[in-house]
């Protein structure tokens, strides 16, 4: 199967999903946030710094309960930085 290319608008938002939340996991220890999701550190830090920008859905459900972040605010979080770059 090949992957096509993320759009720029996408990069975009796997950035701000990065950083809301690495701004959520706050002082809390990145291997252990990692951890309780059942991600590697590495996944995490590359999700957080946006050089992953499209994570699996399961993972992003996993981090937001971990992090106690409503599936919606992620959701409306990434929509608000594509619909920006759409217009």
């Amino acid at each position: 199967m090949v992957r096509l290319p993320l759009s720029p608008a996408q990069i975009a938002a796997g950035r701000r999903l990065g950083g809301l939340l690495r701004t959520a996991r706050g002082e809390r220890d990145l291997t252990e946030v990692a951890r309780a999701a059942g991600i590697s550190p590495e996944t995490l830090r590359k999700i957080e710094t946006g050089r992953l920008p499209s994570p699996a859905f399961g993972t992003v459900v996993a981090l937001s309960q971990v992090l106690e972040l409503p599936l919606q605010q992620l959701a409306d979080t990434c929509r608000a930085v594509g619909l920006a770059e759409s217009a």
